[in-house]
């Protein structure tokens, strides 16, 4: 099943539930899916890369905008977010635990031979390509600098 049936799916369950922090957070992943099929050289049926794209960037927005909120005491809209980001990473594929994560990297290390922090940019593309989904963009990045940096 597509992302845009489940959320369809989910949307209707909240709807009967009256589940708010649902609803809100569902009505976000449906209108970024329209806007994606809106969108200028978009060509048919969304891949499931896409929507893992689209997933994480919708969580990456709110996790920004926690991080405001937390800095300027607004609890309030602090777990709207949390709320949010809880609902929208349930259409996410599991995330990598940290030593799931830092063997995967180890071994892409290894296959591309980096040695320094000037391979770093071989690493992540393969990483990205690797684990796209499985684990945020800038919790790679940190882990290859980090065992790049030990090396």
């Amino acid at each position: 099943m597509s992302l845009e049936q489940n959320v369809m799916t989910e949307l209707k369950t909240a709807m009967l539930a009256k589940d708010e922090k649902s609803l809100r957070s569902l009505r976000a992943i449906k209108a970024a899916i329209i806007n994606l099929k809106t969108s200028e050289g978009f060509s048919g049926e969304i891949k499931e890369e896409d929507e893992i794209k689209l997933l994480q960037k919708l969580v990456k927005q709110r996790r920004e905008s926690l991080e405001i909120y937390e800095k300027q005491q607004r609890a309030d809209l602090a777990e709207k977010e949390k709320e949010e980001i809880g609902v929208i990473e349930k259409f996410l594929p599991k995330q990598l635990s940290r030593e799931e994560l830092k063997s995967i990297i180890e071994g892409i290390i290894k296959q591309t031979g980096a040695n320094s922090q000037a391979d770093m940019g071989k690493v992540m593309g393969l990483a990205n390509k690797q684990l796209g989904g499985k684990a945020d963009g800038k919790t790679i990045a940190s882990m290859v600098k980090e065992i790049l940096s030990s090396s």
